[in-house]
C-alpha cells in the first residue's frame, strides 16, 4: 500500500515538473525509488497509472468544491460557483494546469474530450436540476449542460485578465448564464 501511494505521488510530481510526456513506467519507478516491475504490477499500464494519479488528486480537490456548491441556493449560483471553483483549482494545482494544456502527451485532449467533459458537467449539475423548472425537461437540461460545458472549458482553458478575480468571474457568468438558469 505504501508503494502505491509513493508511486502516485511520484507520478503527480513528474506531471507537475515536466508534463505528461515525461510520465512513463521507468521515470515513475526512478522518482518513486521502486522497481519498474513494482510500478507495472500495481498499475499495469501508463494509462492506468496516470488515470489513478489524477483521479486521486481530483477526489481530494472535490471535497472543497462540494462544500462551496452546497452553500449555493439556486441553479445559477451553483453553476457559477462550479465554474469559479474549477478555474481556481486549475490556477492553484499544477497537475490540473497541466491537464488543460494541449500537447506534451496530455491524455485529455482527443476527439472525445467534449463528450467526456459534458458527462462530467451533467453529473455535477444533477443536484440543481430540481431547483430550476427549465432543467426538468430533458431537452432543456441537455441544452444547458452543453452550454455550461463549453463555457466552463472556455473559462478554464482560456483564462482572461478581463475576469481576473473570482468576483469578476462570478458577475460575468451570472450575467451570461442567467437566461438559462434560475436564480430563484
Amino acid at each position: 500500500m505504501r508503494s502505491r501511494a509513493t508511486i502516485l505521488r511520484a507520478t503527480l510530481s513528474l506531471i507537475e515538473e515536466r508534463g505528461f510526456a515525461a510520465v512513463n513506467m521507468s521515470s515513475v519507478a526512478v522518482a518513486a525509488n521502486v522497481s519498474r516491475q513494482t510500478v507495472y504490477s500495481i498499475f499495469g499500464s501508463r494509462e492506468a497509472l496516470v488515470s489513478q494519479a489524477v483521479a486521486t488528486l481530483a477526489v481530494d480537490a472535490w471535497a472543497s468544491v462540494q462544500c462551496r456548491l452546497d452553500a449555493t441556493g439556486n441553479a445559477l449560483a451553483y453553476v457559477v460557483e462550479m465554474i469559479v471553483a474549477g478555474r481556481e483549482l486549475t490556477r492553484r494545482e499544477p497537475v490540473f494546469r497541466a491537464l488543460v494544456r494541449a500537447g506534451d502527451g496530455n491524455p485529455i485532449f482527443d476527439e472525445d474530450m467534449i463528450s467526456r467533459a459534458r458527462a462530467v458537467v451533467a453529473d455535477l449539475m444533477s443536484p440543481v436540476r430540481p431547483l430550476d423548472p427549465r432543467l426538468a425537461d430533458e431537452t432543456g437540461y441537455d441544452t444547458t449542460v452543453e452550454l455550461v460545458t463549453r463555457v466552463a472549458l472556455s473559462v478554464v482553458l482560456f483564462d482572461s485578465d478581463a475576469v481576473r478575480s473570482d468576483d469578476d468571474l462570478r458577475r460575468y457568468l451570472a450575467h451570461w448564464l442567467a437566461p438559462f438558469l434560475s436564480s430563484q
